[in-house]
């Protein structure tokens, strides 16, 4: 149960910082998938640069999600969100100026824990301070201004980087994070878990997650350049199982006291979810990042070009999501999860058997993208239901972190296996249309045993006790 200070000071100005200050993460990750090739070419880094500088922000955000709202529910909601909210906003300011890639990086990486810190306390902000009907409309104007954020990001973005440079791709979100804050200061109230109901906090379980985390994304991120047989990659290898075992020893120790609390994956209908998830979020991830390089390195098309070929994307998730949760309510959560993957399988097989030196985006690229996008228009709201009806009461705010954090390193392991494709024989330039295809034949393979994985293990409508 919650304690509070009291009803938002302002509902409309609290809704109005959290879906502001929330935006940000999904506006961030968009941005930077258009600007990239021009990251690369300012700095003059290599493929492993350009999978870094994405990285670098998912890797805080996937391990730290969970505690960031743990953080909240202890220390107070506002607080920990406007922390956040601060962080972002200063490590996307020094972003935009920063002289090096290194430098860069950092940044980057702080950017991910401001926003593992702001958005899980942004809808925990939302839940505690609206009520009946209200908070139903405040959750849907959250989720559907995300949506929005994420589909405009990219166009404007591209058009920003087009005629100016990728540095004012940074410095156009400081803005929305000022309002945010000065917002948010003055509408959201304070409110914390009751003591009774606090989860103990697992700092513990947090730094092994990252640390493990860090360690295989390096060791991926190198293999394609340095092989198996390099010091580096099996050191790294190594360190990350190693830190991966501790973790789970941690976890297991914790009980129900863990960031992650291990109990939930006896159901198989949860662990049925979160191998859908891992892997359709994982093709999902692996396209979203490099589609656009592909489009502009390879193609010749501006930036602004790129972020509009994306746009077909998100806009008919937004639009079909709610839909799709209906038809779920009608044929059943476990069939919609498996039709929902087979057609992003299709849209994927699409890519790659179009993928060629002419390719035409009206009849190469847009048919698989509109096969994807409604595909994952079926799986979206049935995954929340599914998650929530796979576990027992008590466990449903954990599991739906914890598949919302499964969903983000999905996304993390994907960019860092993109060096595969990104770099050519010989340290020689890769044929990135060729690299697309093989891409788009992994993808479609993900998506269709992520569809095996629910027609077999999920098997719940309704909450398990």
């Amino acid at each position: 149960m919650s304690e509070s200070d009291g009803r938002c000071v302002s509902e409309a100005g609290t809704l109005v910082a959290t879906v502001l200050g929330s935006s940000l993460a999904f506006v961030v990750g968009s941005i930077i998938n258009v600007a990239l090739p021009s990251m690369q070419a300012d700095f003059g880094t290599d493929a492993a640069g350009v999978q870094w500088i994405v990285n670098a922000y998912l890797l805080p955000l996937s391990a730290l999600v969970l505690v960031g709202g743990s953080l909240g529910d202890h220390y107070g909601r506002k607080r920990l969100f406007m922390l956040g909210l601060a962080i972002f906003t200063v490590a996307t300011v020094a972003c935009a100026l920063a002289p090096n890639l290194e430098t860069l990086l950092g940044l980057r990486f702080a950017q991910g824990i401001g926003a593992a810190l702001l958005a899980p306390n942004s809808l925990a902000i939302i839940a505690d301070g609206f009520s009946g009907e209200k908070r139903g409309k405040a959750v849907g104007t959250w989720a559907a201004a995300g949506a929005i954020a994420g589909a405009a990001a990219p166009v404007i973005g591209g058009f920003v980087i087009d005629n100016l440079d990728w540095r004012w791709a940074f410095a156009i979100v400081i803005p929305p994070a000022a309002a945010a804050w000065m917002v948010g200061q003055r509408s959201i109230c304070e409110s914390r878990e009751s003591e009774e109901d606090r989860v103990p906090l697992d700092l513990t379980g947090a730094i092994l997650a990252t640390s493990a985390l860090g360690a295989l994304v390096f060791a991926l991120i190198s293999l394609p350049e340095r092989g198996w047989a390099d010091l580096g990659v099996v050191s790294s290898t190594i360190a990350g199982l190693a830190l991966g075992t501790a973790f789970l020893a941690v976890e297991i120790r914790k009980g129900r006291g863990a960031m992650m609390p291990l109990g939930i994956f006896g159901s198989a209908s949860f662990s049925g979810i979160s191998i859908l998830t891992l892997m359709l979020y994982a093709a999902l991830g692996g396209l979203m990042v490099l589609l656009p390089y592909m489009l502009i390195e390879s193609l010749g098309y501006s930036a602004t070009a790129a972020g509009a070929a994306l746009l077909p994307f998100p806009l008919i998730m937004g639009i079909l999501s709610r839909t799709m949760g209906g038809l779920a309510t009608r044929i059943g959560i476990r069939t919609t999860l498996t039709i929902g993957p087979l057609l992003v399988a299709f849209g994927f097989a699409l890519f790659a058997f179009s993928a060629n030196a002419d390719l035409d985006y009206w009849t190469d690229i847009l048919p698989g993208l509109i096969a994807i996008a409604i595909g994952m228009a079926l799986c979206v709201a049935p995954l929340t239901t599914a998650v929530m009806n796979a576990v027992e009461n008590r466990y449903v705010g954990v599991a739906s972190g914890v598949n919302n954090a499964i969903s983000r390193i999905a996304g993390l392991i994907a960019t860092a296996l993109l060096g595969f494709v990104l770099i050519g024989e010989n340290g020689a330039d890769a044929d990135l249309i060729s690299g697309f295809e093989s891409a788009s034949w992994v993808g479609a393979v993900l998506a269709a045993a992520s569809a095996a994985a629910s027609f077999v293990m999920i098997r719940v409508e309704s909450t398990e006790s």
